[in-house]
């Protein structure tokens, strides 16, 4: 019964996405004042085949599909989406975005955000907050769990400067490592729809930097003590931190509270201290679950 009733139902969907596919190219060529005629012509695509395709009879070939697209001048994801395929205007603005320099698209971005801001963040979260708090071990696991890709921004940093951090910061120092940061997370964002975001707990030290962040990402403050971000710092087999720094404890609770107002403004929180990773695991995903980062509004 259960094998019918699913064949049934992809039955259904093949019927209406075919349906679906029919009246779009139908809509596309009379927008365009296109006699069937001309498209066959436009796309090598016989009349006959035209007509049945937009009879909602048969299937078509992709390649075939993709010819007719073209001498629409219509992407060919957008005759087959679910949602209503957009007029071509608005198409246009699309194609003017694409090709647009990383500075427009954000000046853009700045200006559509404020109309609906949880349609940009939808999908993307970010995981921030001091180091040692447990971003990389939660975002890694939070990643798999839901089945979406984790990006630990220093590693893309990494990249776009093909050299290991600490030579970033040996060659760029703070203000280059800064700018790489800015254009990593562009990357970022231009890359990923769906994602959990591990960045470094200095970001918000760049207003436009960290703006950005919270244009783009759900966000959620990974916090703990400092006693145990020092801890966790150290358990890495990083020393630096108390090495000939006696004050390193008074220096590490005075960078937390100079950052508290930025971190706070995270729509979530998760705090690790004295919580087991999978305990803490658990607090994550269900804040991301109550806050529906990963609805896409309509």
């Amino acid at each position: 019964m259960n094998a019918i009733s699913e064949t049934q139902r992809t039955d259904e969907k093949g019927a209406r996405l075919i349906a679906r596919l029919a009246a779009r190219v139908a809509e596309a060529r009379k927008q365009r004042g296109l006699p069937r005629r001309v498209l066959s012509e436009m796309s090598g695509v016989s009349p006959r085949y035209l007509a049945q395709l937009e009879a909602g009879e048969g299937n078509i070939s992709v390649l075939l599909l993709q010819r007719i697209a073209e001498a629409l001048d219509v992407r060919i994801e957008l005759l087959l989406a679910e949602d209503t395929a957009p007029d071509h205007d608005v198409q246009r603005v699309a194609a003017l975005y694409r090709q647009a320099p990383a500075g427009v698209q954000q000046q853009v971005s700045g200006i559509l955000t404020p109309q609906n801001p949880n349609l940009m963040r939808a999908g993307r979260i970010c995981l921030i907050g001091l180091r040692g708090a447990g971003k990389s071990t939660l975002g890694q696991m939070a990643g798999d769990a839901l089945g979406i890709p984790f990006v630990e921004l220093n590693r893309d940093i990494e990249e776009l400067a093909d050299m290991p951090l600490n030579d970033v910061m040996s060659f760029y120092g703070d203000a280059g490592y800064r700018r790489l940061e800015a254009q990593a997370l562009e990357r970022v964002s231009a890359r990923h729809d769906r994602v959990v975001l591990a960045v470094a707990g200095g970001i918000v030290a760049e207003e436009r930097t960290f703006t950005h962040l919270l244009e783009r990402f759900h966000t959620v403050w990974i916090k703990t003590t400092p006693a145990e971000h020092m801890q966790r710092v150290r358990a890495q087999g990083d020393h630096r931190p108390m090495q000939g720094n006696p004050a390193a404890m008074a220096h590490l609770k005075d960078l937390l509270q100079a950052r508290t107002p930025f971190y706070a403004q995270a729509e979530g929180q998760v705090d690790t201290s004295d919580r087991a990773v999978r305990s803490s695991l658990n607090d994550l995903l269900a804040v991301i679950a109550k806050q529906r980062f990963l609805d896409r509004p309509s």
